[in-house]
């Protein structure tokens, strides 16, 4: 067995909300330059105009990262990072630590929980949770894997890649619409245009490597760190409700 064993009384909601704020804090402190990186190549090409006239050129995930470091100086991949993980603890919190919850709610006893509503439903945001939490029950009920480390890293990378894959056209589209001069686009609807006609629709997936190499390492430390923080935490509950 890899990790804590599950504990026999379910987390509590504070248990919870404490688990997924601390874990989705730690992910980012791991992550954060992948995504700063991430940004920098989504928006690396826009305007070729500017581009070819900008002396710093930014090449992979690595590349990105290390001229970053050299010419803006080495704390410049976490710019942003104390915000981040505000965010972080306030939000993922309530979106990691309530999904149970919401789920037990409208998923009716004795049913088979495939949460087909929820999946068409949900959110970008959401994306994850919701493949996280599809991939570990079937892992557990065909008996692929047992509720412990394993079964939570296959489950949390592939709710990384979905994620990627759902989250990377919004994503590209939301970058260069916050980070384009004024008056460049008239909306998000006209930069997907624009986007569409001049650099084709594969311009949807650009940065998809970093993307991918931030979202799934995040859901990867996210989820893992957050299923033994919530055994941890129940032990240490259980241990002062029951000393003796």
């Amino acid at each position: 067995m890899v990790g804590l064993k599950p504990s026999d009384v379910p987390p509590t909601m504070a248990v919870k909300f404490l688990g997924a704020g601390t874990a989705a804090c730690f992910a980012d402190l791991l992550t954060f330059p992948l995504d700063t990186a991430k940004v920098r190549l989504q928006i690396q090409g826009e305007n070729q105009a500017a581009q070819t006239a900008r002396l710093v050129q930014y090449r992979g995930v690595l590349g990105t990262i290390l001229t970053m470091v050299r010419t803006e100086g080495p704390c410049s991949p976490y710019n942003g990072l104390v915000a981040g993980l505000q965010r972080q603890m306030s939000f993922a919190s309530i979106r990691i630590g309530l999904y149970d919850s919401v789920k037990q709610v409208y998923t009716p006893k004795g049913v088979d929980r495939t949460l087909p509503n929820i999946m068409r439903n949900a959110i970008v945001n959401c994306a994850e949770v919701v493949t996280y939490d599809v991939l570990k029950e079937k892992l557990l009920d065909y008996h692929l894997l047992t509720d412990n480390f394993p079964c939570h890293f296959v489950s949390a990378f592939g709710a990384g890649f979905c994620a990627t894959v759902v989250a990377s056209p919004v994503d590209v589209v939301k970058t260069r619409y916050m980070n384009s001069p004024p008056g460049q686009y008239l909306s998000p609807l006209d930069c997907m245009i624009k986007m569409v006609a001049q650099e084709g629709p594969t311009a949807f997936y650009k940065g998809f490597t970093p993307s991918f190499l931030r979202l799934g390492s995040w859901n990867v430390v996210m989820f893992v760190t957050y299923e033994q923080l919530k055994r941890a935490l129940m032990k240490v509950q259980m241990l002062r409700e029951c000393p003796f």
